[in-house]
Formats: C-alpha cells, structure tokens, sequence
C-alpha cells in the first residue's frame, strides 16, 4: 500500500462511524450542495459540456454524481464523479462505477484519458474533494458500523456511497 493510499484508508476510518451511517454527525445539506453545484460548474467549464447530475440520493450515504459526457471526453466514454455525504470523499471512474478495476484499468484499455482525468481530479482537490480510488474503495470493510441486512460483503464503497 502506499503512502497516499495509507493516509486515505485512516480518512476514512477517521470518517465512520456507526452511530451515523447516512451521513455524519456534522452534516451540513446546504454547504454540500453549493459544494456539488460547484463541482458541477467547474465540470461543465473545464469539458465545455452541460453534465448530467443525480442528488440527494434517499438512503444513501452518496449525495449525487455528476457525469460528463461522452462526446466531451477524449476516448469518447463518459466520465462519473461519485459524491459522498461524508468528508467530502469524491471517486471518478469512466463509465460506471464498477466498469472498470480502476482508473488506471480504465486507462490501459483505452476507455480514459489521462488529461480528463487530471481535469476532473484538479477540478476535485480544487473544491477540497478527497478523491479515493475505486480500488481503494472495493477493499473489504472492516470498521464499526452495522451496514446493512442487504450488504453480505461489505466494502468501503458500500460504507462511504452506498444505499441503506
């Protein structure tokens, strides 16, 4: 593991807690949208491009995604941002979440740019996102939270983006 992925895990360890599963203690619904409607401002700037959004996701620890589009990308596949409720944690995958292993698998076959992806990242750090890669995100759960019934192999994605 790497450093950066290190110090990412023990974010998102320092973010759970079981008593709050939706959203953290200290969630502020307003500030997340002005935050999102930033994002997807910046988005729709830097890819000159209208994005398609989702938010305010019922029973869910995301908030919403963004999507740019396809014909707006360089290898012509579109690009999803994933919101969450809680830090604010961000992934970006091409496609779909879950299409890919990653965004480096995504790379390697072809399906993201580099340069997108830098866009869209800088776009992220910019606005004070944390973004955590999908295959940090697909490692097993192992904090203290009940997720659940419908969960039978927990990851940090089911935790941090998904449904309740």
């Amino acid at each position: 593991m790497t450093e950066r992925e290190s110090e990412l895990l023990a974010l998102l360890c320092e973010l759970d807690d079981p008593e709050w599963l939706e959203w953290p203690r200290d969630y502020d619904h307003s500030e997340t949208r002005v935050l999102f409607s930033g994002l997807v401002a910046r988005l729709e700037g830097d890819f000159a491009a209208r994005c398609a959004t989702e938010q305010d996701t019922q029973d869910s620890s995301e908030y919403g995604r963004v999507t740019v589009p396809a014909e707006a990308t360089v290898c012509g596949t579109r690009i999803v941002v994933c919101v969450s409720k809680f830090g604010p944690l961000a992934l970006v995958s091409a496609d779909n979440p879950g299409a890919f292993l990653g965004t480096d698998d995504a790379q390697a076959e072809g399906e993201l740019d580099a340069a997108d992806l830098t866009k869209i990242n800088q776009a992220l750090v910019d606005l004070g996102y944390a973004v955590v890669p999908e295959e940090l995100l697909e490692r097993d759960y192992e904090g203290p939270s009940q997720l659940p019934w419908h969960v039978q192999q927990a990851s940090w994605w089911h935790r941090f983006f998904g449904t309740f």
